[in-house]
């Protein structure tokens, strides 16, 4: 591509007012940061990043997040006059664009495909959904992990599939939030060299100035996690961004922050470096001024030029195309020298599992003692993962308790010296762990994080963007209950069940025994789509006799009848419950049955699930018809209203828990089978009154 500067400034200040004129079109959205960092992306986009635009999915490129999503039309207009193309849900291309100037057009409206943030899977070209600030900065961590994890797997020493970078573009929010601080520390231990950091510092958020509430000083800070960091003074400078992005490109034993400074809104003469420019339109006005100061006719509106398209595909598109075709080239080779690795990648690459893959599952024999929810996840966990190298996760710091340790043989830890073990150890950083997760199953590798039900609520967010993107996360949360006994209030989880049922799209399994567990993790496994969490316990449960109860199968459509009333007979009550509490129906059941009161058991490990099911079979597993029931769930009553009805009854929690035995906080908080079967004869007897 010849060196031509008035070219490249045109096509920065087309990127600049097209932004521009969608946010005022919009009367909505951030032209600040579009205007301000054009110059940055463009430099990047056209002279670094290695990404065909006619093949926006092919696996070796390189990634490129937006963390700071509000600035989306800066994205959207590099999508657009790169000549980005769309693609299906498989990844073929469609032949149309990724975004086009009517799309732009519609900005922020409904049904657009320029919503105001981006959002994966609903625009071709972005890597991932950057809502709240901070998580693109840990989507990045996990794609660049599941970079070195790509390479260590499959280049050899004749041939060398993988070797990408990720790039991600982050702002002064990004940095305040503390996932961002979990993010870098993580990246900086594993020393991801492949992992390079934009950070736009223009000093100023929705509020002002950041001397209202941000004096870090960021370079020290980020040379304390390992990191090596550039300055770039002037974000126009584009020969001090080049010699930037050369240098952190050679840096091999760590990730790479370059710091730029800014004007946001440049080009605005009235709006520069204040938080108008920041969180809303220019205004009309503005906006023809802006243009004026960039030389840019004043009555024309998503105006492109003549040449932009044109020098994007002199930039961009050639080098990534030839890059693209080479690569292709190669791996025509590489699968004739190595088929069963590329048999391998093409699976995942299609979001495919091995044909036996859950094989090994075990099947577990009745057992009244029988053993912890956590520890058969553990063993199953184990099972599959055998049978699927590309499932990769670890814990907060918590492995030895949660049971997600893979101990098979060959499983490794993932280090900086040992990129292709599969035990992650994310440390106490549950909020980064979650938002790392999400970019290594961005990646189409399968992961896990893990930690105890409790700390959910430190990855609130990126389990809701593991839904809303539709991705294959799955999240192992233990000590699920107040069974976890003398640890007291503080970590026994009471109304996080209740909120993670809450979370459109997100699976949520808590099964009662362990061959419920198996039947839970056949169903996180099974959807390329749909995120899970997986709810299992600390204490020891009963492992039920299949032969006399229903098979665990029944897990599969989110609740099952376990336990029924004679053949012939209705029951005159049904007791529901999940996890824990479902051996403590069985025995009420068995007492009722032994005085010859018919009575149904339902196990409900999965409400979501069941809740999919049609009506006939919802109505089959709860007659409507039979209105005495009881639900009994060591978790707030949250939902439960629409099983029980109103008059149903609820053995539930409502208050927190206390410290002290198990056997003792059962009797204080009523999950006793006498106190079950008491509510249980009271629900009889009110039917019968009816």
């Amino acid at each position: 591509m010849q060196n031509d500067p008035a070219l490249d400034q045109l096509c920065i200040n087309t990127i600049r007012t097209i932004s521009m004129d969608a946010v005022q079109k919009a009367n909505s959205g951030h032209p600040g940061t579009p205007m301000a960092l054009a110059p940055v992306a463009y430099h990047l986009w056209q002279h670094h990043l290695r990404y065909d635009p006619d093949e926006p999915h092919w696996p070796n490129r390189d990634r490129f997040v937006l963390s700071v999503g509000h600035a989306s039309m800066l994205l959207y207009s590099l999508l657009h006059l790169a000549n980005v193309k769309a693609v299906d849900e498989d990844g073929k291309p469609t032949g149309g664009p990724a975004v086009s100037l009517d799309d732009i057009e519609h900005f922020r409206q409904i049904d657009s495909k320029t919503p105001g943030h981006p959002e994966y899977r609903l625009t071709s070209g972005v890597e991932t959904t950057t809502g709240p600030l901070g998580q693109g900065l840990g989507n990045s961590v996990g794609m660049a992990m599941a970079a070195r994890w790509y390479e260590s797997r499959f280049n050899q020493a004749d041939a060398a599939l993988f070797d990408y970078r990720v790039y991600a573009l982050c702002g002064d929010g990004d940095l305040m939030e503390g996932v961002s601080h979990e993010a870098a520390s993580l990246a900086g231990h594993l020393k991801l060299s492949n992992l390079i950091w934009i950070y736009d510092s223009n000093r100023v958020t929705i509020e002002g100035h950041t001397d209202l509430a941000y004096s870090d000083d960021v370079e020290s800070r980020f040379r304390g996690y390992n990191w090596h960091t550039l300055h770039v003074n002037d974000a126009n400078d584009t020969a001090a961004l080049e010699a930037a992005l050369v240098e952190a490109k050679s840096v091999t034993d760590r990730p790479t922050l370059i710091v730029v400074h800014s004007i946001i809104g440049w080009g605005a003469p009235h709006k520069q470096d204040t938080s108008a420019a920041h969180g809303e339109p220019l205004g009309a006005d503005e906006v023809a001024l802006a243009k004026k100061a960039y030389g840019w006719p004043e009555d024309k509106f998503f105006y492109v030029p003549d040449g932009v398209h044109e020098r994007f595909a002199q930039g961009i598109g050639a080098r990534g195309k030839a890059a693209r075709e080479q690569w292709e080239a190669n791996y025509a080779s590489y699968q004739k020298r190595y088929p069963e690795l590329a048999r391998e990648f093409a699976q995942i690459d299609a979001h495919e599992l091995p044909a036996d893959w859950d094989a090994g599952i075990p099947t577990f024999e009745a057992d009244p003692k029988g053993m912890a929810t956590r520890e058969s996840s553990g063993k199953v966990l184990n099972a599959i993962a055998a049978r699927i190298p590309w499932m990769i996760g670890g814990a907060a710091d918590l492995s030895p308790s949660t049971k997600t340790n893979l101990k098979f043989e060959g499983a490794g830890s993932f280090e900086h010296d040992s990129y292709g073990g599969r035990n992650l150890h994310f440390g106490i950083r549950e909020h980064g762990m979650g938002a790392a997760v999400n970019g290594l199953a961005l990646s189409k590798l399968r992961p896990y994080g893990s930690t105890f039900l409790i700390f959910s609520d430190y990855m609130k967010p990126p389990i809701r963007l593991s839904a809303i993107m539709e991705v294959p996360a799955i999240y192992v949360f233990t000590h699920d209950s107040i069974g976890l006994g003398e640890d007291g209030p503080t970590h026994q989880p009471i109304e996080q069940l209740a909120s993670l049922r809450a979370v459109p799209g997100l699976t949520v399994l808590r099964p009662g025994d362990a061959n419920e567990v198996a039947e839970a993790w056949r169903v996180a496994m099974a959807d390329p789509h749909r995120p899970s969490c997986m709810v299992v316990t600390r204490q020891a449960l009963p492992t039920l006799d299949r032969s006399r109860y229903a098979a665990a199968s029944g897990t599969r459509r989110g609740a099952y009848v376990l336990a029924d009333a004679p053949a012939g007979q209705k029951p005159k009550v049904i007791l529901m419950a999940t996890g824990s509490e479902l051996s403590l129906c069985v025995d009420v059941y068995e007492k009722l049955a032994g005085e010859g009161i018919a009575a149904r058991v339902v196990s409900m490990p999965s409400w979501d699930i069941f809740e999919r099911q049609d009506a006939a079979y919802r109505d089959s597993v709860l007659p409507p018809e039979v209105d005495a029931r009881v639900a009994v769930e060591q978790a707030a009553s949250l939902g439960w209203d629409r099983y029980t009805g109103r008059l149903g009854a609820q053995v539930v929690m409502r208050s927190f828990g206390a410290s002290a035995p198990l056997s003792d906080l059962k009797k204080k908080f009523g999950f006793t089978p006498d106190h079950v079967y008491e509510v249980a004869k009271q629900q009889i007897a009110r039917a019968q009154s009816v």
